[in-house]
């Protein structure tokens, strides 16, 4: 499924895998004029705080604030309302923390988002790309594939009332399938040719993940680790293009 994106560099997220405010600001520095949205994880943002949202929007940057509530339905909705309030464009919730939990969440985000502002995006995680299918069955205790759970998990987060999934790009065609082509895919677990695989076990290719129907690609230490983060920004968007065309 080919994706019809104006342009692929507003849907490509950098990860910034960092413990500090100065690391930040030496990646950003390196990748001026290139990059528009970009990750806080949870390093990141317990080390620095909201003072890193506030900045990174400074900075005219979209930022997606990858949290992954998970708690009870009241303590989530109180979380999602910060969040808005720092003006986040995107936020998560674990999918498995239930239905009432995730709506709980929605409510949260739109009472927390300032008249006249859109709401951030709010997406449900299935299962992280580092999970196997026996990591899932033996430890976590779940049975069946890691296919037939995120599709499962991606109909409750739809009935939630979620925008949309963090998922594998692998799974992202019987995700569209169960939840609509308007359903958003957020898909980590990318690895451009010739970089490492990490920690990642369901991964693809920046020009496959496309491909498959992903709406938003996360990609981190393949670029921000990288001697030249710029140049490998552009040589990913330049193989995307191409593989558009």
């Amino acid at each position: 499924m080919q994706q019809q994106l104006t342009d692929v560099r507003e849907r490509m997220i950098v990860a910034l895998d960092f413990s500090s405010m100065d690391e930040v600001k030496k990646c950003l520095e390196r990748l001026q004029g290139h990059i528009r949205y970009v990750k806080v994880g949870m390093e990141l943002a317990y080390a620095e705080g909201p003072a890193i949202v506030a900045y990174l929007k400074e900075q005219g940057l979209k930022v997606f604030v990858d949290l992954k509530v998970h708690d009870i339905p009241n303590t989530a909705k109180g979380a999602m309302k910060s969040l808005a309030r720092l003006g986040a464009d995107m936020v998560n919730v674990h999918a498995a923390g239930g239905t009432a939990m995730m709506a709980a969440a929605r409510e949260g985000l739109e009472q927390g988002t300032a008249a006249g502002a859109a709401r951030p995006l709010l997406i449900g995680v299935t299962m992280l790309t580092s999970t196997s299918k026996e990591t899932m069955n033996h430890e976590i205790a779940i049975p069946g594939t890691v296919e037939d759970v995120v599709v499962h998990y991606a109909k409750l987060t739809k009935q939630a009332g979620l925008d949309g999934v963090v998922a594998s790009p692998l799974e992202v065609p019987l995700i569209k399938k169960a939840a609509g082509d308007s359903f958003v895919t957020v898909t980590p677990g990318i690895r451009p040719l010739g970089t490492d695989q990490g920690d990642q076990t369901r991964i693809t290719t920046p020009e496959q993940a496309f491909r498959l129907g992903s709406d938003y690609l996360v990609i981190g230490r393949a670029i921000t680790g990288a001697s030249d983060p710029a140049g490998v920004w552009q040589s990913i968007v330049a193989a995307v293009e191409a593989d558009r065309a």
